[in-house]
This record gives structure tokens, sequence and C-alpha cells, in this order.
């Protein structure tokens, strides 16, 4: 549970400006992409979303038609994905619970798991994970998550520093690269009245090869159907590797 902590303290002043600070990362679009995938898979109506933040896919699925469920293990994230809920009039449940562990009253469809949440993870933590998730899934339900790539956090992020500066708040991120993972730290300058409120948080991204997570995969009762990049592009230098499985139709798992 000490991981899981970590995570959620990681969110709790950035997640009144997730959406705000990655307002350019095609939501709407990013969507559709699953949307469009889920269909051509055949996949049922009623989903969950591992990791949801503050609920932007929650919410686009929801208006789609989509029962939805939205997971997080940041309160923080949790609070604000429901108040983004109710400002919109989505019908979306949202949860606590942890990636690594996750255990849920009912099974899904498919589950959905964007933007590094399995980043977060640390490698001996994806097999459990990969076998928590697969018990929540109906026979042929889809699982469909998507990685910071290698690439990307080793060649892009790694030892590099990025600041976004908007009229209320101000966001500096500065990158650590370690042999497994990136360690980054934020300071978030947020404006109340005529001063700036200062807030630091610190965020464990785990790298992750595409060998890897096959390996954990295995033995999980999850069988990949695709490995593509980012928004369905080749997987080779793009910034995310997304892994799209489906959970067999007969599969024994021992917990």
């Amino acid at each position: 549970m000490a991981k899981a902590a970590q995570a959620a303290q990681a969110y709790d002043d950035l997640a009144g400006w997730f959406e705000f600070l990655n307002d350019d990362c095609d939501y709407p679009g990013w969507s559709q992409y699953f949307m469009e995938g889920l269909s051509r898979l055949g996949a049922g109506k009623k989903g969950l979303e591992l990791g949801c933040g503050s609920g932007a896919f929650c919410r686009a699925l929801s208006r789609a038609g989509y029962t939805m469920t939205g997971a997080d293990v940041s309160c923080a994230m949790l609070n604000e994905a429901e108040r983004r809920a109710a400002e919109e009039g989505a019908r979306v449940q949202f949860v606590l619970a942890d990636a690594a562990a996750l255990k849920t009253p009912e099974k899904y469809d498919f589950i959905l798991s964007p933007n590094d949440c399995i980043n977060y993870l640390p490698p001996r933590k994806l097999h459990a994970a990969f076998l928590h998730i697969a018990k929540c899934l109906v026979r042929g339900g889809i699982f469909w998550f998507d990685v910071s790539s290698e690439y990307k956090l080793r060649t892009k992020v790694a030892n590099n520093m990025f600041c976004d500066d908007r009229d209320d708040v101000t966001y500096l991120e500065q990158n650590r690269l370690c042999p497994d993972r990136v360690e980054t730290d934020v300071t978030l300058f947020v404006r109340e009245g005529a001063l700036f409120r200062r807030c630091d948080e610190k965020h464990t991204r785990y790298i992750h090869s595409e060998a890897a997570l096959v390996s954990a995969m295995e033995g999980t009762g999850l069988q990949i159907l695709s490995l593509e990049g980012h928004l369905g592009e080749s997987k080779e230098g793009s910034d995310r590797l997304n892994v799209i499985c489906k959970k067999a139709q007969t599969v024994s798992i021992n917990r």
C-alpha cells in the first residue's frame, strides 16, 4: 500500500489543474480512437477506466452511450472527476481502487487504462495486476492500456525540464533518469488573489519495455491482439505503446 499512497499524494494539488494543463492532448480524438476500436472488437457497452484521473475519457464514453465506471487511487482526482461529471451531466460512477490489486463486485465488457496509469506500477507488480484485471473482465472482454514508451521516457522526458506558464497557474517539471524509471519533481504556482501558492509533488513512472509487458501478460488469461503506437500509428518511435488484449473464453486464474 505504500506505493499506492505515494501515487495518491502525487496528484493532490495537480488534480484540479490536470485537464486544464493537458488541453493540447485532444481528449475527443483520443476517446474516438478508443470507441472505434472497441466497436471493431465487438466489445459490450459496460466499461471501467482504470486510473481515470479527472474522468475525461469516462465522460466522453458516457456521452456516447457506454455505461462507465472510473477507478483511481487518488481521492483528489476522484473528487475532481465527480465534480466535472456533475457539471456536464455525465452519469459515471467513480470508485477508489488500486491498479496493482484491482477487485470489483461486477465484471466488465472492457477495461481501459490510458495515459500512463500502468507506468506507475513497478515491474514486480505487473503480472499480479494483469491477473486481477483479467478477473474483473467477462470472458471475451477487452483490456486496453497504454504506457509512455521506453523511447519517450528515455530520450524525451529523462533528464529534461518542462514548463507551462498560464495566467493563474505555472507548472514546472524536472525529470531524472534512474535505471528502470523516471523520477519527476512537479512544482505548481497557483494564483490565490494577489499572491501565488507553491505546491510540490513527486511522481515515479516506470519504464516498461514491450518485451517486459508481453512477458508479464503470460499466464494471466489475457491474449494480446495488437500492439500499436499512439492513436493507432506505428509503434516504432511513438510516444505511446498501446497494448490491446482479450480475455480468453475459458480461463482459470489462481489468486
